[in-house]
């Protein structure tokens, strides 16, 4: 009789314990979602920005984890890393042709300024704010251009800088406008060909003015060097004197090394200066004989 007694007790014991486990699994399972929906991480290049009951904080939230109260606060991320947007725009240029140009815009959102656009801008900043400023900045600029210069590189550069210029004037409180490019520009066909055919042209009547220049240089190089040598003659021909000849003639003779020395007489050489220059050299045969 006690046997059965204490099996019974076992036997509701075993019961009891196994209620507990099964209802403690549950329990594990919901403690461990709350504390999921209470964390938020946030990765690098992103800032958090928390909204309680319908109101976002001013102040954003750093990379890392992040606390939250489930339903009552959610907690938003925004993309602060460079991106980049393209866009295909056809406007009209000075003279009235329309020119599509491919634009591409590398930006980022400023960290500290993450709040106040999720605050005051309606959806994706892209599109509400970007995109109409590229288009209206393009727009507005290339007006100002004819369709040469912008086909030209030095055209498409200074094209692309001003459109910087005025999206970093127009969003630069929010924004970093970190490049514009302005990748191609599409004409139609006819009016690229006579674009290039007169850049062509341009360019060889460039060259040839080059070296129309470079001749003109030449030729006054050349004159100048042609002075120089008269001026160098002139002043040679100064100060060649009878005496000077004279001097050379002899000492010619005292170089000359020879046996036999031919002595012109209309050379007017003194005879002493002559016979000496003989006595030391060789014979001296008058050139009468």
């Amino acid at each position: 009789m006690e046997k059965k007694v204490n099996a019974t007790i076992v036997g509701e014991g075993g019961k009891n314990m196994t209620k507990k486990t099964i209802l403690l699994i549950p329990a594990f399972f919901l403690l461990l979602a709350l504390l999921i929906a209470c964390i938020r991480i946030i990765d690098d290049g992103e800032v958090g920005i928390k909204k309680t009951l319908g109101n976002y904080d001013d102040l954003e939230l750093g990379t890392g984890v992040q606390l939250k109260l489930p339903v009552i606060q959610q907690i938003y991320t925004v993309n602060t890393k460079t991106q980049t947007i393209e866009e295909e725009v056809s406007v009209p240029s000075q003279e009235g042709l329309i020119v599509g140009l491919d634009v591409s815009v590398m930006y980022s959102i400023k960290p500290y300024r993450a709040s106040e656009i999720m605050q005051t801008v309606t959806g994706d900043i892209k599109d509400t704010l970007l995109i109409p400023y590229i288009r209206s900045g393009i727009r507005d600029t290339v007006a100002g251009y004819e369709a040469k210069a912008i086909y030209s590189e030095a055209g498409r550069v200074e094209v692309a800088q001003k459109l910087k210029e005025m999206l970093r004037n127009k969003l630069g409180e929010s924004l970093n406008i970190q490049d514009v490019v302005l990748r191609d520009v599409n004409l139609p066909e006819r009016v690229r060909n006579a674009i290039e055919e007169k850049i062509d042209a341009e360019q060889k009547a460039q060259k040839k003015e080059f070296e129309l220049q470079a001749a003109k240089m030449d030729a006054e190089i050349d004159i100048e060097r042609a002075k120089g040598i008269s001026e160098s003659n002139k002043i040679i021909a100064g100060s060649i004197t009878p005496s000077y000849l004279k001097w050379k003639f002899i000492e010619a003779l005292s170089l000359s090394g020879a046996d036999v020395i031919y002595v012109p007489t209309e050379a007017n050489l003194p005879i002493l200066e002559a016979g000496k220059m003989a006595s030391d050299t060789g014979t001296v045969v008058w050139g009468d004989e």
